[in-house]
């Protein structure tokens, strides 16, 4: 029996290849009907993912890589079946066995193409990469171990995939946004972790579309967002967005309300999407609603408290009694930002009476104000140390605009001219020095914070206070202050309230009332289309109106009854056609108009006696004569500029002789020659139009030479000028229609105080240099432009060439280069002829340039094939921002990256290239590798037409 087993076994192994060789040779043709009806099957796959895919292949996206490989390893299967199907028609008796089986195999291979098809998800294609995120400035953490324990605490939790939702919370000012900023920083660093960051500031008052608004803006989404004014219809498309993207953080600081996350449009986060939320807030309870993991942020050890203590106080307690100086830390309470401000206000302060009264101050609760938070006392102690009640005011009023609002200098200066917080001087650049002094002092207290924004022309700078000193702020003033964002209603308006701010981040109804509040002296508006007339009529001690923004169409006929009014401000009300009657308004000293959309001068205007800030906006007229002779006390004039502008005579502006600051559109050159020649010092900025109806020539009129301490000059409209002296800094010319060149190098001075040069619309312009004929290679004046920081030319047709050598070695501080539709541009950079074949042996060495850039933009210039020669790099350390659009001549990028170790470091985190792709793979590389590491900092876009280059 065994030997029968044995021998049926063998038979079953011999006859198994048989037999299935036998079932493919008889079911041959089957398997290829099979096989035919397969590849349909696969055909109108194809057809149906090809046609979804070019409707969603919209400029900016490309097809997935998962996708790309499946339709080539159809049309691969393709070919195959057709030549298996050709050879089955010419084949033989064994070939037709060998048919079959290979027909069963491509069924099995056709099947598995069908079932990876269905895989692809809602979207067969993908945009282009959102933008990582941005690295956020801070200092150094507050508290070695607690503050790193507490972000290390954080950071594993985001690396834990048990934890989705993680929520920060601790006192104010206890430095959780600090702590927050590293780990944004961090995640932008190690990017394998995560794609993305998403950083949002939520504020206390919590707004669905502001923060839509703001996540949209991290997405590229804010344009598609804008078109819709529902909520509910928002939130779908940001969920719809958020969606597609994977593993990214969304980080919400200072939150202090929970809400639904569907209602914003944030997906979930899950495993599956690999996204993570992080919040910080004040209260617990808000964590528990978003149901976090919660982590808390402690306060500072003592000895954390005391180093930074010593730290932030400057000078040397060791002749300060220890038991005070311990007294004073103890009473912080470990909180870091009373820390900061208190040891602020004792800076340099060696008198030990001050120390031990500081104590004894710390100790002392203040009265009135039992139910404020201990923090809250601490701070005020820095209010207090102030002892200027101008000071204390100047921090009060700040406290009226919105939570986390950046208050720009100037305008803040104004205001407090305009409250009587700065008394009035001869001189406005006086008041003007005595603001800035005075929030240098508030900013050195601790109790303000500077930034400043890169706008037209020069830098702006604001101050922004923290929401903890903003709180302590308006606590102190009381009732004497009503801060919210809706019109409150007419019996909450207390008869002491003295300052009233309505600033609405959203268009708002003003509902109709009438309050009586016979104290109230300022008034701050903000985002109401309308006012009721009736609004005003019991407001006759208002001094201080400001209406900000919104679409306002009209202000209210009651203005005009206004009588003890002596500032009126319209700030950005473009739909604002007109203003009431001012001529009752007498007490006016400062009025505001010219960013509004009044076409006609104020009613009344002339009995506005006195007035010493006037900005006004009108258009096509001149300024009626005999007006502004009344206005005597004018110090500061600021009147539009265009080709339709106000204009002026220029003797009734020579007989304003307390004008310190003018800014308008004479009526002709021999009016503006006529000023010129009144002047004594004159301003330090200049605007200087002309219309373009005559040119000067016709005219029969030259321009009188400058002031020789003009800091800043714009030329808009003017012919071949050139007014550059030694103290000048800005230069922009705009619209000149004969300039062919800007400088010279037969200047007796180099232009070495020069930080800014703007050359936009100068059609015949041909070169920067006006090249003498008086040497055969002029040499540019050493230090020329050694202190350039911004250079922008834009639609300059016909210039070739923008720098030479001889300048390039000056360009040492050189931050932001930008050339936008400079269609004849050829080189940035270009060696003097005579110099070519001198300096072979010296380009062999490769020279650094550039060493401060952070900005290098250029669009839509088709003839720019290069950049600087070969010898020459653009080292990475200091960029933030490359743009390269329509630029298709273009093939070297001269970037370098420092080597450590033999290996090139990493770019900045911050760094990011915009840029075609195409572009991109044609670039020439004197390293190859360096096109590896950038990559990963790449934006790349299709082009889009830019606006905001020039301005």
């Amino acid at each position: 029996m065994e030997i029968l087993g044995s021998f049926l076994e063998l038979g079953k192994i011999i006859l198994a290849p048989i037999i299935e060789y036998y079932n493919h040779y008889r079911g041959a043709d089957e398997h290829l009907k099979n096989l035919k009806r397969k590849r349909d099957d696969l055909e109108c796959k194809k057809s149906d993912i090809e046609l979804e895919m070019r409707t969603e292949l919209v400029p900016g996206k490309k097809p997935k890589r998962e996708v790309k490989s499946w339709l080539q390893k159809v049309e691969t299967i393709n070919e195959e079946i057709q030549k298996i199907e050709q050879e089955a028609i010419r084949g033989k008796y064994l070939s037709r066995m060998h048919f079959g089986r290979v027909a069963c195999e491509k069924i099995l291979e056709v099947t598995e193409l069908i079932d990876q098809s269905c895989g692809f998800g809602d979207c067969l294609v993908i945009g282009p990469p959102v933008r990582n995120g941005d690295e956020l400035p801070t200092r150094a953490l507050v508290g070695e171990s607690t503050a790193k324990r507490t972000l290390e605490k954080i950071w594993e939790h985001l690396l834990d995939e048990d934890f989705r939702i993680i929520g920060v919370y601790g006192m104010g000012g206890i430095g959780k946004t600090t702590v927050m900023k590293e780990i944004n920083n961090r995640l932008l660093k190690e990017r394998d972790e995560f794609n993305c960051v998403i950083w949002v500031t939520v504020s206390k008052a919590f707004n669905v579309i502001k923060l839509q608004n703001d996540i949209a803006c991290h997405l590229n989404l804010e344009n598609e967002l804008s078109k819709f004014k529902d909520e509910t219809t928002r939130a779908g498309k940001l969920y719809a967005e958020l969606k597609k993207r994977k593993r990214y953080v969304l980080i919400l600081d200072d939150m202090w309300k929970a809400f639904p996350l569907e209602i914003v449009g944030i997906p979930e986060p899950t495993s599956a999407n690999g996204c993570k939320l992080v919040l910080t807030t004040r209260d617990v309870n808000v964590c528990n609603g978003m149901n976090c993991v919660n982590i808390k942020m402690e306060l500072l050890s003592i000895k954390e408290s005391w180093d930074l203590f010593l730290k932030t106080v400057g000078c040397d307690v060791l002749n300060i009694p220890k038991d005070v100086v311990e007294g004073v830390v103890k009473e912080c309470a470990h909180l870091p930002l009373a820390i900061i401000t208190v040891a602020g206000s004792l800076k340099n302060v060696v008198d030990i009476s001050e120390w031990r009264n500081t104590l004894n101050e710390l100790k002392t609760p203040v009265k009135g104000l039992e139910h404020v938070d201990v923090v809250f006392q601490k701070l005020q102690l820095s209010y207090k140390r102030l002892n200027d009640k101008k000071l204390q005011r100047c921090l009060l009023f700040c406290a009226l605009y919105p939570e986390d609002y950046e208050i720009y200098r100037e305008n803040l200066i104004v205001h407090l001219i305009d409250e009587g917080v700065i008394k009035s001087m001869s001189k406005r650049q006086a008041m003007l020095d005595k603001g800035h002094t005075m929030l240098n002092k508030l900013e050195n207290a601790c109790l303000l914070e500077g930034g400043s924004h890169d706008e037209f022309i020069e830098k702006e700078y604001f101050v922004k206070m923290h929401d903890l000193i903003r709180d302590m702020a308006l606590q102190i003033a009381g009732p004497k202050f009503m801060v919210s964002e809706d019109v409150p209603d007419e019996e909450e308006w207390g008869k002491d309230v003295e300052k009233v701010s309505l600033l609405s981040n959203r268009e708002s109804e003003f509902p109709y009332i009438s309050p009586k509040c016979p104290k109230l002296s300022t008034l701050l508006l903000q985002g109401y289309a309308t006012i009721p007339d009736s609004f005003f009529v019991h407001l006759h001690g208002l001094k201080v109106l400001h209406v900000f923004g919104g679409r306002i169409k009209s202000l209210p006929n009651s203005i005009s009854d206004l009588e003890n009014l002596t500032s009126l401000r319209i700030y950005r009300c473009f739909d604002l056609k007109r203003v009431p009657s001012l001529a009752k308004l007498t007490a006016l000293r400062s009025l505001d108009l010219l960013e509004s959309a009044t076409k006609e001068i104020p009613h009344g205007l002339e009995k506005l006696i006195n007035l010493r800030y006037l900005s006004l906006r009108a258009y096509n007229q001149e300024m009626p004569p005999g007006i502004l002779p009344k206005l005597s006390q004018l110090q500061v004039l600021k009147l539009n500029c265009g080709s339709d502008s106000l204009t002026v005579n220029g003797e009734e502006i020579v007989r304003l002789k307390k004008l310190d600051f003018f800014k308008g559109k004479f009526c002709g050159l021999n009016d503006f020659n006529t000023y010129l020649e009144s002047l004594e010092g004159g301003p330090s900025h200049y605007v200087y139009c002309t219309r373009k109806t005559k040119p000067a020539s016709e005219l029969g009129e030259t321009v009188k030479l400058l002031p020789k301490d003009v800091q800043a000059l714009a030329i808009f409209g003017g012919q071949n000028l050139r007014f550059f002296y030694k103290c000048m800094k800005s230069v922009c010319i705009r619209e000149c229609e004969e300039i062919e060149d800007v400088f010279s190098y037969s200047f007796t001075f180099p232009l070495q105080s020069l930080e800014i040069v703007q050359l936009v619309k100068l059609d015949k312009l041909l070169v920067l240099f006006r090249e003498e004929k008086v040497t055969p290679a002029p040499m540019v004046p050493p230090g020329t432009f050694s202190r350039l920081k911004e250079f922008t030319i834009c639609e300059c047709p016909n210039i070739r060439q923008l720098f030479v050598l001889g300048v390039l070695l000056n360009l040492a501080n050189l931050e932001q280069i930008t050339v936008f539709r400079c269609l004849q541009l050829e080189e940035i950079i270009a060696r003097p002829k005579a110099s070519d074949e001198v300096d072979k042996e010296e380009a062999k060495e490769i020279v650094e340039i550039f060493p401060r850039l952070r900005r290098l933009t250029l669009v839509i210039s088709p003839e720019l094939n290069t950049i600087c020669s070969s010898s020459n790099v653009i080292l990475c350390d200091s960029l933030d921002s490359i743009e390269i659009e329509e630029c298709p001549k273009l093939k070297r990028l001269p970037l370098s990256l420092r080597r450590i170790n033999g290996q090139l470091s990493s770019p900045p985190s911050s760094l990011q290239i915009k840029i075609e792709k195409e572009r991109w793979e044609l670039l020439e590389w004197d390293n190859h590798d360096m096109k590896m590491v950038l990559e990963p900092c790449c934006e790349f876009s299709y082009f889009k037409a830019v606006k905001s280059q020039c301005g």
